[in-house]
């Protein structure tokens, strides 16, 4: 199969929720209201819930607890309210895979350290929407679970990566094509923004001269987040040329701050998105 049947059997077995997709849709709408959205959000008490936990967290950093759904559409804004909402709903679309696959605390980890290094190296280079750069980074390598839960040998065969041999490297070894690709092929499918499975399409510096700031972006939080996340295997700039960094005009400290920021949040962060991997810290 290619990356594409990968992603449609793939869109059969995992769905959206529903609540998230009528969400997805009055915001799609552009017409929508803040009450219009808000009163949609707070139909499924989870999602209102998560909302609420997002705009009180770190990630924001407001000085008073906020504590309705409608004024943290107020505060975050109607789109960053719609990316986040779109991040929670497909990472709840995978929560009734088999974890005896997968360690899922590892794959979330990996997703949310990617999700925090993005926003933080956007704001640092004044990108457009480090949000949505936040989602892109979470999102980046569900196509993962679309291998593990079709073709688990192969799977296993291209989680064997080491200093030699990079993820991506083992992934086009076994596959012909990357979890880059099956992940933008699925998000495609399920409607969601070419500004997110965009980037995460031309995630891998080695594949791909990235087009735009986005994709300069997600290629370096990648990468720095397989090393802090795999420090076992990696160090901190392995994978990494220094053009990466060079091109966004941030230098070695700026890559630690970002380091630093991303260990600091990551479990108050993976408790929001991957509930059931929060359990064992």
């Amino acid at each position: 199969m290619n990356a594409l049947e990968y992603a449609e059997k793939a869109g059969d077995l995992f769905v959206l929720p529903d609540s998230v997709t009528k969400i997805k849709q009055l915001i799609d709408d552009g017409s929508a209201s803040i009450n219009e959205v808000a009163e949609v959000i707070n139909h499924d008490p989870a999602i209102a819930a998560q909302i609420l936990k997002i705009a009180n967290s770190a990630l924001y950093k407001f000085p008073a607890v906020i504590t309705t759904v409608n004024k943290a559409i107020q505060i975050i804004g109607t789109d960053s309210v719609y990316d986040l909402v779109l991040a929670y709903g497909i990472s709840h679309a995978f929560k009734d895979m088999n974890d005896s696959d997968i360690d899922f605390t590892v794959f979330w980890e990996l997703g949310v350290s990617c999700g925090l290094l993005a926003k933080y190296l956007a704001q640092e280079t004044a990108a457009k929407n480090p949000d949505k750069l936040f989602v892109c980074g979470l999102l980046h390598n569900i196509g993962e679970l679309a291998i593990l839960q079709l073709s688990p040998d192969l799977a296993e065969k291209c989680s064997a990566f080491s200093v030699e041999k990079c993820p991506v490297t083992l992934q086009s070894e076994h596959l012909g094509f990357t979890y880059a690709e099956i992940s933008a092929e699925l998000l495609k499918l399920w409607g969601i923004p070419s500004e997110i499975y965009g980037p995460i399409a031309h995630q891998h510096a080695a594949l791909h001269k990235p087009q735009s700031h986005e994709e300069k972006v997600l290629q370096l939080a990648a990468n720095l987040a397989l090393n802090n996340v795999y420090g076992e295997i990696y160090s901190r700039l392995d994978n990494i040329n220094p053009a990466q960094y060079e091109i966004l005009n941030l230098d070695l400290d700026d890559l630690d701050a970002a380091l630093d920021f991303t260990n600091m949040q990551l479990i108050s962060t993976l408790a929001i998105f991957s509930p059931s991997t929060f359990s064992i810290y």
